[in-house]
């Protein structure tokens, strides 16, 4: 399981830490991390052209001090301090030592280097960082050329590493290299749109982060040990029936995607029930499926049933199984005190009509921590908010999963319907709602993934989606890297 920390869990770490560290070794640790990263980056480091954007504090001190020797290597490195009097002393004697050049903000300017620069170091400001960058800072950063590898120490500057919130300007990297733990703000959008591909650099804090986590992800493995695998003694039952109750006269597509999804989860039977001519598009495309009421393990109620069909979700609350509510079943949603499992699938439209006012699209787009944490605990069942990034929250617990397969792509029509048939398989298989929700948004991920890999420039349907699900052993997705 990948995790992050909050910044309060990692200052008390650090200093933890440094209680039984020499002076300075922690830094040069993260230093040493960020150098190789550099170095693998640039290939060739003679003679490379490195430029540090350095604010004050550690942050900066960390820039330099890699700066320093990547100079020592024989890159020609020059820095750009944001508050010369407040720059970090150690790291800025060690770079003048190695013969970088020093500039102040207010008289660089990216011409007067010469030839440009083969890599930026962002280190403006660290983890303790709030709001986006001071005007000096983006002006820097406007500067830069667009073919500039942008290497950001830690975090891009300007985004919030708690939140991922981002209020102002901010650096877009190319390559983060961050130290310790993950940061919730490089998971979480809009923040994790600014990070480019993810490095982490261990540096032995792990053994002194206390509390839970604030967000964790699944990797392959946990995916791969929560997926349900038929034994000897497996029949249709003891494998689970979901039932979905989806899909109208308007919108027959909702019906034959979710019931897709749901037959390729690992249950060992989908149960439909819908308005004749649904049912009848659904056996057309899927001869296998049970139709009509009867014995199910969970349901699935709301894609594409039209948003006058309070009676379909109430039906479903009522049984003494799980239930995951999409879409326009939403509409019919308040807050819960219901003894089973239940799963609530809201995109960010659909989130701003649950919590009204102040919580608007935009609302909750920016601070999209905060709004599925509001979402869990103020309708009293698990949540998952789809979106750029995916979040999925219980209430009352302080961990937030976050999905990383997640893709562009995805943000297509019946994209919801696949994931809402995915997921409720995994509820009817016996997995409790957040592990459902977090599994069945991984595969949701990596079958775009596989599908994109395959037929490169194809436009992604959600019929393809469908196809790419399997069973098997869920493979470690070329979009991510730890």
């Amino acid at each position: 399981m990948l995790t992050a920390h909050s910044v309060d869990q990692v200052r008390h770490a650090e200093a933890a830490l440094m209680a039984r560290l020499p002076d300075g070794e922690l830094m040069q640790r993260a230093v040493a991390g960020l150098t190789s990263e550099c170095v693998r980056l640039l290939g060739h480091v003679y003679g490379a052209r490195v430029l540090v954007v350095a604010g004050s504090g550690d942050n900066g001190g960390d820039a330099l001090y890699a700066a320093a020797r990547l100079a020592r290597r024989g890159a020609v490195v020059e820095a750009v301090l944001l508050d010369e009097a407040r720059a970090h002393a150690g790291g800025l004697a060690a770079l003048r030592a190695a013969g970088g050049r020093v500039s102040a903000a207010g008289q660089w300017r990216f011409a007067g280097t010469g030839a440009g620069a083969d890599l930026v170091l962002d280190g403006v400001v660290g983890i303790g960082g709030h709001g986006g960058l001071r005007p000096a800072a983006a002006e820097v950063f406007e500067q830069i050329p667009a073919d500039a590898v942008v290497v950001a120490v830690d975090l891009p500057s300007g985004i919030d590493a708690d939140t991922g919130e981002v209020s102002g300007a901010a650096v877009h990297a190319d390559v983060t290299v961050t130290f310790g733990t993950y940061k919730p703000g490089l998971l979480i959008s809009p923040g994790a749109e600014h990070v480019g591909d993810l490095r982490f650099v261990d540096i032995g804090l792990a053994p002194y982060l206390e509390g839970a986590p604030a967000l964790e992800a699944l990797e392959p493995a946990d995916v791969e040990a929560l997926l349900p695998r038929p034994s000897a003694e497996s029949n249709k039952y003891r494998r689970g029936v979901v039932g979905i109750a989806a899909g109208s006269p308007r919108y027959p597509g909702a019906a034959v995607l979710a019931t897709g999804s749901a037959l390729r989860s690992g249950v060992g039977a989908v149960r439909f029930v819908g308005e004749p001519e649904v049912c009848d598009g659904v056996l057309a495309r899927y001869p296998e499926v049970l139709i009509g009421d009867g014995r199910v393990q969970a349901w699935v109620v709301g894609p594409g049933i039209g948003p006058d069909r309070a009676d379909r979700v109430a039906t479903a609350l009522a049984a003494d199984v799980p239930v995951l509510v999409d879409a326009d079943g939403l509409a019919a949603i308040k807050p819960l005190d219901r003894p089973h499992p239940t799963l609530l699938t809201p995109h960010a439209g659909e989130a701003s009509r649950l919590l009204g006012e102040p919580w608007t699209v935009q609302e909750i787009e920016a601070h999209r921590l905060a709004a599925v944490r509001e979402l869990a605990d103020r309708f009293g069942c698990a949540v998952l908010l789809k979106g750029s990034t995916t979040l999925i929250a219980d209430p009352g617990r302080a961990t937030v999963r976050v999905n990383r397969t997640g893709v562009p792509a995805l943000a297509t029509a019946g994209s919801g319907d696949v994931l809402s048939g995915l997921a409720g398989g995994l509820l009817a298989a016996g997995l409790h709602p957040l592990d459902a929700a977090s599994a069945a948004a991984y595969l949701h991920g990596r079958a775009a993934l596989d599908v994109l890999r395959a037929h490169p420039g194809r436009q992604l349907i959600a019929g393809d989606l469908v196809d790419a699900l399997t069973a098997a052993p869920p493979a470690e997705p070329a979009a991510e890297s730890h």
